[in-house]
């Protein structure tokens, strides 16, 4: 079992898409959001992701497919 902590970043349109529950159930992960922020044109939240790590790296690839900025998140997420 593989974990990652990402942050995703995403225009206004994509917000009303289940784009994280699609990654897990499409791609067999366990997704933990950490943090979020939604404003009128973008959004972003921090996860963290826990799967197999080579359906990790197929996740991250099709959600940059759907326009999704993903950038690594360094050290420990912590809750609060």
């Amino acid at each position: 079992m593989a974990k990652a902590r990402v942050r995703f970043t995403f225009a206004s349109e994509l917000i009303k898409e289940p784009l994280i529950w699609s990654l897990g159930r499409e791609f067999e992960l366990v997704t933990n959001i950490r943090r979020a922020n939604v404003e009128e044109d973008q959004g972003w939240v921090v996860l963290e992701l826990e799967g197999a790590q080579d359906e990790i790296d197929r996740g991250m690839e099709w959600i940059k497919e759907k326009g999704v900025r993903i950038d690594p998140v360094p050290g420990d997420v912590i809750d609060g």
